[in-house]
């Protein structure tokens, strides 16, 4: 009886102990949803302030606004506006990093226009406020940077992601990130 009440605790505590452990196990096992900002299959994504972790670095963009000028820079396309967004990115390789802002782009609309999307306004002029990431930069290991991308963007548009997909020396592609969010309009400053 002793050896029954014994064997019927042990496999109590060995279930307890297994269940909360199921989600952790099953994402190891590739059953349930993905964690947040990791690549599953060649592709994460998150929201606004979540952190993505590329193989490189890792990034969160903190927030984003639409507006109809920065710092005194218009959009030069008729019908579109300004996406400001603030990001951070970490370095959390062996080495230092060289980095740009063109890393990063921006996407708009269905999934079917091929032509929803842009790369920073440095791409087409100089940057117009010290504010922004630089066009080119060094991340030195565990170096963190926090700026800001500005973008051109149809007006009407309001459901943006900011992406990037990770290029390797040998000219191969790994995974691809997206952050998904609604832009706010400008407040007051």
């Amino acid at each position: 009886m002793k050896k029954a009440v014994s064997l019927i605790l042990v496999l109590t505590l060995c279930a307890a102990a297994l269940s909360g452990c199921g989600s952790i196990l099953g994402r190891l096992l590739g059953d349930g949803d993905p964690q947040t900002g990791y690549a599953q299959d060649g592709y994460a994504e998150g929201r606004i302030g979540d952190t993505l972790h590329t193989a490189f670095f890792d990034y969160t963009v903190n927030s984003a606004y639409l507006c109809d000028s920065f710092e005194g820079y218009f959009p030069t396309q008729d019908g579109f506006r300004l996406l400001v967004a603030e990001v951070t990115v970490q370095n959390t390789f062996q080495k230092s990093i060289p980095m740009y802002d063109e890393d990063f782009q921006v996407q708009w609309g269905d999934n079917e226009d091929e032509d929803a999307y842009d790369v920073p306004i440095t791409y087409y002029t100089e940057a117009v406020s010290d504010r922004q990431l630089p066009t080119e930069y060094e991340l030195t290991v565990d170096e963190s940077r926090t700026g800001l991308l500005v973008f051109e963007v149809p007006q009407g548009e309001k459901d943006f992601s900011i992406s990037y997909l990770e290029f390797f020396d040998d000219g191969t592609s790994g995974d691809v990130f997206f952050v998904f969010f609604t832009a706010e309009e400008q407040t007051a400053m």
